[in-house]
C-alpha cells in the first residue's frame, strides 16, 4: 500500500490520500519516524482508521504538498559543506504529534487571512522615535519596565531602531513588499551554513518570503566558495534573499546583531502578516504555510515556539549559561538575575499556563499582533540591556507584560521533527561570546552570594517554607 501525504515532514498531515484503495483522504495518521536524509517517512495509523483496517501497520509514504517543488533550490559546490555536522534526533516518534491540514485548504485559508487582517502588522503598535548612540536605546531598569503595562492604547513604546538599521534602499524596499509570510534567518562571523529549506509546496514561494541577514565576514566566505559574487548589488541563493548589514554600527556581539531580525522581524518586514524565526543552524523540512497554520492560525495564537529540551527552571538556563561560558561576563549574568528576582520572577510550578520557563528559541513562529508585537519589543529592550541570551529574560516579560501573550509551547519532539538540526561552524579558539572577563567564576552564585534571588533558588530546590 502506497501513501501520499500534504507534507514530507517529521509530523504526518492529517491530509493522507490512499492510492491503492482510492478511499480519499484518511485523517488521524501519527508519525512513527522520518528520515531527514532520504527524504523517508514512516507511520502508525491510529484509531481513527481503525474501523477500516485493525492493527498497526509501517509504511512507507512520499511527499508532499501536492505538486512540491522537486528540484533541488540551489546548487552548492562540494567545497561549502551545507550538509556537515547533522545532529542526529534523539527521539524517534513524537508523544503529541501535530496534525497538518491539506495543502491546498491550508493555502486558500491563509490568503483569505491576508485579504481581511487589517490588525496584524507593524502598525498594531506606536513606536518610539528618536535619535541616540545604541540601536536599542539604553534605558534604565525602571523606564524599561514601565513600558510592560500596554493597556493604555496610544502609548509609544521603544523597540529599537534608534540607530539607522545599515542596509540598502533596495533590500528596504524588498522587505516592505513582503506583506505575506517571512522566514528570517541570520549568519554574523560566518558562524553558520545557508541551507535551503525543503518539501515547499508549488505555490509556497508566492507567498512567503525568505530573508537571511549577514554582515561583511559571512559575506566574504560566501564569495570565497562562489555562492555569490561581491559586485553584485543584490545577492540571492536558492529562496533566500541575502540582506549584507553593515554590523560595524551596530553591536561589537555577532549575536546581538542576529537578535535584531529574531525579536524586530515586525518591524523589519511591516507588512508581513506572519513570520518564522528559523536559526541559521536549522534547516527547515515543513512547509512554512503548513506550519503557521498548525501551530498558530488553528491554535488561535500569537506565537508558537518550542520548549527546551531540558530546563523548565529560567534559573536552571542562567546557571548552565554561566557553566559552560554561553556568556563570559557572570557578575553581569548575576546582576540580570537579580534584577529579575527582584522584580517578581518565580520559579516554574504546574499552576502555570504554561508548560515551562525556558523556550528553545531556534525556531519561533508568530502572527503579527499587537500582543506578539510587544512582547517581541520588551523582551528586544532586556537583551539590548543586558546580553543576547533570550532565553533569561524570556518569562519574566511573557508573565508580566499586560495584555498577556496567547502562546503555544509545543512538544521539543515536534521541533526536532520540523527542523534538521546541524553544528555551527567550527573555529579555532570559538566563537564571540560576551567580554572575557579575567578568572571569571563559572558558579552564577559563587560564595553564597544570592540573596535577590534566595527565595527563588529555594522555592526550586523545594526548599522553601513558604
Amino acid at each position: 500500500m502506497e501513501l501520499f501525504v500534504t507534507y514530507s515532514g517529521g509530523v504526518l498531515s492529517n491530509a493522507v490520500e490512499e492510492v491503492a484503495g482510492g478511499g480519499g483522504a484518511r485523517p488521524g495518521f501519527g508519525i512513527k519516524g522520518w528520515d531527514h536524509w532520504s527524504g523517508i517517512l514512516s507511520f502508525e495509523n491510529t484509531a481513527t482508521v481503525s474501523k477500516r483496517k485493525k492493527g498497526t501497520h509501517r509504511n512507507i509514504v512520499r511527499s508532499s504538498p501536492f505538486d512540491p517543488i522537486q528540484s533541488p533550490l540551489f546548487f552548492y559546490p562540494s567545497s561549502y559543506g551545507e550538509h556537515k555536522y547533522g545532529i542526529p534526533t534523539l527521539r524517534s516518534s513524537c508523544k503529541s504529534p501535530v496534525f497538518f491540514s491539506d495543502y491546498w485548504e491550508v493555502l486558500k485559508e491563509i490568503q483569505e487571512i491576508f485579504r481581511n487582517s487589517t490588525a496584524l502588522g507593524s502598525q498594531s503598535l506606536k513606536y518610539m522615535q528618536r535619535n541616540a548612540d545604541s540601536f536599542g536605546g539604553n534605558f534604565s531598569v525602571k523606564k524599561r519596565f514601565s513600558y510592560f503595562d500596554h493597556r493604555e492604547d496610544g502609548r509609544k513604546i521603544p523597540c529599537g531602531f534608534f540607530k539607522r538599521f545599515p542596509i540598502s534602499n533596495s533590500d528596504r524596499i524588498a522587505m516592505e513588499k513582503c506583506d505575506g509570510v517571512v522566514v528570517v534567518s541570520a549568519i554574523f562571523d560566518d558562524h553558520d551554513k545557508i541551507r535551503q529549506p525543503k518539501g515547499l509546496g508549488s505555490k509556497t514561494l508566492d507567498y512567503v518570503c525568505f530573508f537571511l541577514f549577514v554582515d561583511d565576514v559571512t559575506l566574504k566566505g560566501l564569495n570565497h566558495h562562489n555562492l555569490i559574487s561581491r559586485k553584485s548589488k543584490e545577492y540571492k541563493i536558492g529562496a533566500w534573499r541575502v540582506i549584507r548589514v553593515s554590523s560595524k554600527h551596530l553591536y561589537e556581539n555577532a549575536a546581538m546583531n542576529g537578535v535584531i531580525p529574531k525579536y524586530l522581524v515586525h518591524r523589519l518586514f511591516p507588512n508581513s502578516k506572519y513570520s518564522i524565526w528559523v536559526d541559521a543552524k536549522l534547516q527547515l523540512v515543513i512547509d512554512p504555510l503548513l506550519l503557521i497554520h498548525s501551530l498558530v492560525i488553528k491554535d488561535n495564537v500569537d506565537m508558537a515556539i518550542s520548549r527546551h529540551p531540558y530546563y523548565v527552571h529560567t534559573m536552571e538556563e542562567a546557571m548552565a549559561t554561566a557553566r559552560w561560558k554561553k556568556w563570559w561576563d557572570v557578575d553581569a549574568l548575576k546582576t540580570q538575575m537579580e534584577t529579575y528576582c527582584e522584580h517578581g520572577l518565580q520559579p516554574w510550578k504546574p499552576k502555570k499556563p504554561y508548560p515551562t520557563d525556558v523556550p528553545d528559541s531556534a525556531l519561533i513562529l508568530r502572527k503579527h499582533s499587537m500582543d506578539s508585537n510587544l512582547f517581541s519589543c520588551l523582551l528586544f529592550n532586556e537583551l539590548d540591556a543586558f546580553n543576547p541570551r533570550d532565553q533569561l529574560p524570556f518569562a519574566f516579560v511573557r508573565d508580566r507584560m499586560n495584555p498577556k501573550l496567547n502562546l503555544n509551547m509545543f512538544d521539543v519532539e515536534v521541533f526536532e521533527q520540523v527542523a534538521m538540526e546541524y553544528r555551527h561552524n567550527l573555529k579555532p579558539g570559538g566563537s564571540n561570546v560576551g567580554p572575557k572577563i579575567k578568572k571569571a567564576n563559572s558558579d552564577l552564585f559563587a560564595n553564597g552570594s544570592c540573596s535577590k534571588c534566595e527565595k527563588y533558588l529555594l522555592k526550586m530546590w523545594g526548599e522553601s517554607h513558604d
